[in-house]
């Protein structure tokens, strides 16, 4: 993949997953204002969560990690792409259909292994039913994850980066429906996430079959490169697994406190925004282009893309991290504080939003380093680190907690992100040159970091001036939209006196 391209793949998924990440602001936001954050919010929380869990463990944890590197050299090299993933196709639907079933019987279970502080309260009931109804879920979204994966290494991005877009349009459409006829929100909502998982599949397995990949359920078959997939996905299961454990640890610590659940979901939403839309595409678009590069013995175009990915995360990102931090509560009130949202939901959401914040640039750089071992086929690496980070994460989160209380969750999701960036960096030294920061890297990073304070100390003093608009009724999203805009325009400002970057950098970018 040339540098235009790699820019322009980032920029396909980097605008599907601005505009869904949008749209799930204004389900969240909707959601949440009719349920509030009490107990039938929660259950909607942990039920939806768990097979998003299972998602990221099998799909997008193990499978893609494995798969992308190996599909896209068998495209690069065109030996057999099709016919491997296919047979990866069916063996990932086969295994999903047994865990779904098994799933069904043991689903109390599983709802006391993630959220143990409903147990004996009327939630817990709800989850386990909410849950049963949208654990199918996992089996579309994964397949569907697999499909994403054959046209990100084909170079096709639209239509998988679009399938969040159509999950978000679901769901929106649900609760209107609800709301139209009187019905449950909670019920037309927990039926839409299996619905939703059968239209995404179907989305990018029509754009796959265009692209001349046209798999289909077939009874599964163990071939010499279906194993050589499994030895590689096994470790990348583990690391999946070991990521997912914190987010276990996290919400476990937060059951325990009313509505903490509710809090920490809102705050995840929102500083999913730019790790989505950044480090998301950044990932998708790398690993399949590195992975060729190293099969073409491309060392320098390598650190080339390596270190324009770095780059455009983290201008993008820095500023993104400063300004949760330092104006967490006018984001939060504006964009959630309605109907049954109270302002001591904003100020407790605020304050997870400001702590994760500090973490964001640490989730990006994940998404950016970990390529570099994937794309080698190296799943164990990765996965000691994430047992290191899990480590760290379930002692600050559960020590933390008898002293802090459940914003002990979020301090150790950001400790470990940060934990586990040094440890992609020390490793990757080993991997060669072409998998380090080109020279001037960290001195363009350290500019951007001092564009990005600049903006910082703008935006608060510009909240602190627009505070009566952004607290009156019908003027502020409109206050909101100024201030989000002075930030990006002191930023770019700032950047370009400092020469941090140039502005005909991301105009280039745009046009290509």
């Amino acid at each position: 993949m040339k540098p235009i391209r790699l820019v322009s793949g980032f920029l396909t998924v980097g605008v599907w997953t601005l505009l869904s990440r949008v749209l799930g602001f204004v389900r969240d936001a909707t959601i949440v204002a009719l349920l509030g954050t009490g107990p039938l919010y929660e259950a909607y929380v942990v039920a939806f969560r768990l097979p998003n869990m299972f998602r990221r463990f099998f799909a997008e944890g193990a499978f893609n990690t494995a798969f992308v590197p190996m599909f896209s050299k068998k495209v690069e090299a065109q030996d057999g792409a099709h016919e491997f993933a296919q047979d990866a196709f069916s063996g990932l639907a086969s295994i999903l259909i047994v865990l779904t079933l098994v799933a069904q019987l043991f689903m109390p279970w599983l709802i006391y292994a993630i959220a143990s502080g409903f147990a004996g309260q009327e939630k817990f009931d709800i989850a386990v039913d909410f849950a049963r109804i949208a654990f199918p879920y996992i089996l579309f979204i994964s397949l569907a994850a697999l499909l994403s994966g054959v046209l990100n290494a084909t170079g096709r991005f639209a239509a998988a980066a679009a399938a969040p877009v159509l999950l978000n349009i679901l769901f929106i459409s649900a609760v209107a429906i609800a709301v139209l006829v009187d019905g449950s929100v909670a019920d037309w909502l927990i039926w839409a996430i299996p619905v939703a998982g059968v239209a995404q599949l179907a989305l990018v397995w029509v754009a796959a079959s265009r692209a001349g990949f046209r798999l289909t359920f077939r009874w599964p078959r163990m071939t010499a490169d279906l194993k050589r997939l499994a030895v590689i996905a096994a470790p990348a299961a583990l690391a999946g697994g070991v990521v997912q454990i914190n987010l276990v640890v996290g919400q476990q610590v937060a059951s325990y406190y009313d509505r903490a659940v509710s809090w920490l979901y809102n705050a995840d939403r929102l500083y999913q925004l730019p790790l989505g839309v950044v480090g998301i595409a950044i990932g998708i678009v790398l690993l399949p282009d590195l992975s060729r590069r190293l099969r073409a013995g491309d060392a320098e175009g390598g650190q080339h893309a390596l270190t324009r990915a770095g780059e455009l995360a983290l201008a993008l990102t820095i500023p993104a991290a400063v300004a949760l931090m330092i104006v967490p509560i006018p984001l939060v009130s504006v964009l959630f504080e309605r109907g049954l949202v109270t302002a001591q939901d904003t100020a407790a959401t605020a304050a997870a939003v400001a702590i994760y914040g500090l973490g964001l640039p640490s989730f990006v750089l994940q998404k950016v380093l970990q390529p570099l071992y994937f794309a080698r086929e190296d799943t164990k690496t990765p996965f000691y680190f994430a047992l290191v980070g899990m480590i760290v994460n379930a002692v600050l989160a559960v020590g933390l907690a008898y002293s802090i209380g459940w914003l002990a969750s979020a301090i150790a999701a950001t400790v470990a992100g940060w934990v586990m960036v040094l440890l992609l960096l020390v490793g990757a030294r080993k991997l060669g040159p072409e998998a380090r920061f080109a020279a001037g890297f960290g001195t363009r990073i350290f500019k951007i970091t001092l564009a990005s304070i600049g903006m910082g100390a703008v935006l608060w003093v510009a909240a602190l001036l627009m505070t009566p608009g952004l607290n009156t009724a019908g003027i502020r999203y409109i206050a909101l939209l100024a201030l989000i805009s002075i930030g990006m325009a002191s930023y770019a400002l700032i950047g370009q006196l400092i020469g941090a970057f140039r502005l005909s950098e991301f105009r280039a970018a745009l046009r290509r």
